[in-house]
Parts: structure tokens; C-alpha cells; sequence
């Protein structure tokens, strides 16, 4: 099957968790890596789970799963070992409109979740389409590998001085931007030279540093 990636926005947005135990962590840290408003049905929860319900960072129902606990949520994951709780589940969504992720169940998957690698504001994300999970590991560890103290620190920059050129309603093309990117302004971020970084990323740009200051 051909799969479309996509990035989705949940921030505060209700998502439900089916199962209580270490598949269903999982699902939960990175829902919550994504700040979504996550409940979780299940008779009983992992410690990990637990120690998060208790921190208030997701709502719990302890009890089997009912389908009126689909109701408000704006996706689903169902993470137990239970083929028929399943297939109860994504027939439930399926009816509602809703996605559904079976963990390790793809013919009652609506998607399917890559392997992820976070750098600050940077996510890698990389799939076999379901085929090899030892693969998808693998690349998983070759991008962490790949993503170096540099990114997360220069993401933050260019992301910065972006907001600065737009605010002051000015314009660069996407080879400028290429080509402001080299090796020096790279090594000067890593240095923690961040004043130097910026100046030299606003001359490669082509823009002044008056002109592309937010107005106040």
C-alpha cells in the first residue's frame, strides 16, 4: 500500500488512546511530544501511565472500551493485543469518520506511524510502509546520527530571521536561502557565536539589519 506523509497539527486537540500497557506508552509520550489532549481507556494502566495521570497530563477512563468514548475525539489509537478489540475499534471510527492506528494491525489501520526523530523544531519522520519494522529502525538510528548538534540551533535561527524579513514585508527566493546556509554559518552556530551566525545570514540574504528588524 502506498501511504500519503503527512505532518498533523493536534495541539489541544482530543485524541483517544485504547489500551493501558507499553505499546500504548508509546503512542502516548509521542501524542504528547505533540501536545494533544490524550485520554486513555483500559482497565489498568502501565506505571509509566500511571505516573502520567497523576502528573495530569492525560485523562484516564479505567474501564474496557465502550464505543461512546469515541464522542468529541478527533482521532484514535487502539494499542492492545486484542484482534477483536480491534477490529471493534476501527469499525467504530470507520462508521464516525474518524482515523484509526491499530498497533501491529494494519488491516484496521487508517495510517500508519513512521519512525521519528526530534532535534529541537526538527522532526525527521521515516517509513517502510509497514514491511520492515527492522528497517525502519535502522533509519531511525542513521537519522539521529545524521541530525548533529547544529540543526535544532539553526533551525531556531533561520526561523528567526525569516519572521524578520516577513514582518519587514521583504522578500528572498528559495536558491538565496540554499546558498545563505554554507558550512561557516553552520560552524559559527555550533560555536554558540549566535550574533555572528545572524549577521552572517542577513548579508548572504542580501538584507540590511535595519531593514529587516520588526517594526515595534
Amino acid at each position: 500500500m502506498d501511504y500519503y506523509p503527512i505532518f498533523v497539527d493536534l495541539k489541544g486537540r482530543p485524541v483517544l488512546v485504547v489500551g493501558g500497557g507499553n505499546v500504548a506508552e508509546g503512542k502516548v509520550q509521542g501524542l504528547l511530544a505533540a501536545h494533544a489532549d490524550v485520554t486513555v481507556v483500559a482497565p489498568q494502566l502501565s506505571q509509566t501511565l500511571v505516573n502520567l495521570e497523576t502528573a495530569g497530563q492525560i485523562h484516564y477512563t479505567p474501564r474496557e472500551y465502550e464505543p461512546g468514548d469515541l464522542d468529541g475525539q478527533a482521532m484514535c489509537f487502539v494499542a492492545t493485543d486484542d484482534g477483536a478489540i480491534n477490529a471493534q475499534v476501527a469499525a467504530d471510527c470507520r462508521a464516525r469518520g474518524l482515523w484509526v492506528n491499530a498497533a501491529d494491525d494494519p488491516a484496521y489501520c487508517d495510517f500508519i506511524l513512521p519512525s521519528v526523530v526530534r532535534s529541537g523544531k526538527i522532526v525527521v519522520a521515516a517509513s517502510t510502509g509497514g514491511t520492515s519494522p527492522a528497517m525502519a529502525r535502522r533509519l531511525r538510528e542513521d537519522l539521529t546520527a545524521f541530525l548533529n548538534e547544529d540543526y535544532a540551533p539553526l533551525a531556531d535561527l533561520l526561523a528567526d530571521v525569516r519572521r524578520e524579513i516577513r514582518a519587514a514585508k521583504l522578500s528572498v527566493d528559495a536558491e538565496t536561502w540554499q546558498s545563505a546556509i554554507d558550512a561557516r554559518l553552520r560552524t559559527l552556530v555550533v560555536q554558540g557565536r549566535t550574533d555572528e551566525a545572524r549577521s552572517r545570514l542577513r548579508e548572504a540574504l542580501g538584507v540590511e539589519p535595519s531593514a529587516a528588524r520588526p517594526e515595534a
